[in-house]
């Protein structure tokens, strides 16, 4: 994949003294095909996936990316980072491209750079980049599955965990609903117990002390009341 601003410095010269006005689209799709040519050219005169020979503490540091990735050194040290640095100057930044393009070249020329050279040097910097990229999207792929892992193992115990739980509130309320009907049961025979009873009393009293019914729920005796007793 190339980058459309290589194209700002890549370019073929038309024929000396034509005339610019006698262009036709044959000429300028042959000059456009020319310049892509010799973008791809540089493009693949650099390994397609560096190898990161150290590791990178900062990924935020870029220049520890591509010390991490040897990029060696440019030219007379014209890289393309230092080209932006001066297309960014406030000598160069409010001009045409054009001005900016032919003041770049003449400065290389006077250092003994080539423009080659500066491409070249983005280009390995552009795949640098792009290589740290997948490492990260890998690394963060890895942790992914690994803390993905790790969650559903812990979602497995907490759905072990409340599943023994509800089983032990289920059995708590299924004993409270067998002494409930236990006790139901209970104050039937209660009851004609003690109509037997208030039966045979009822022959020898005006007012049956008995009673036939549930019996009245006392109220709890409070730990003062027991302390004084």
């Amino acid at each position: 994949m190339t980058k459309k601003w290589y194209n700002y410095f890549v370019s073929v010269d038309e024929a000396d003294g034509a005339d610019q006005s006698a262009r036709t689209p044959t000429t300028t799709a042959t000059v456009s095909k020319s310049a892509a040519q010799s973008v791809a050219e540089i493009a693949s005169s650099v390994a397609a996936e560096p190898k990161f020979t150290t590791p990178v503490s900062d990924p935020t540091c870029f220049d520890e990316i591509y010390k991490a990735a040897e990029i060696p050194p440019a030219p007379q040290g014209y890289s393309i980072l230092k080209v932006a640095h001066m297309l960014e100057s406030e000598h160069l930044r409010n001009l045409p491209s054009d001005v900016k393009k032919s003041s770049v070249l003449v400065a290389l020329d006077a250092a003994g750079a080539e423009i080659k050279d500066v491409i070249q040097d983005a280009v390995r910097r552009d795949r640098a980049l792009d290589t740290y990229e997948r490492v990260q999207q890998r690394a963060v792929e890895e942790l992914e599955a690994r803390k993905g892992k790790e969650n559903s193992e812990i979602q497995a115990q907490i759905d072990k965990y409340l599943t023994e739980q509800r089983a032990k509130i289920q059995a708590n309320n299924d004993e409270v609903a067998r002494e409930k009907e236990r006790l139901a049961s209970w104050r039937l025979k209660k009851q004609q117990e003690e109509k037997k009873i208030a039966d045979a009393v009822g022959y020898f009293v005006s007012e049956n002390p008995i009673t036939t019914g549930p019996a009245q729920t006392q109220p709890p005796v409070s730990k003062t009341a027991r302390r004084s007793e």
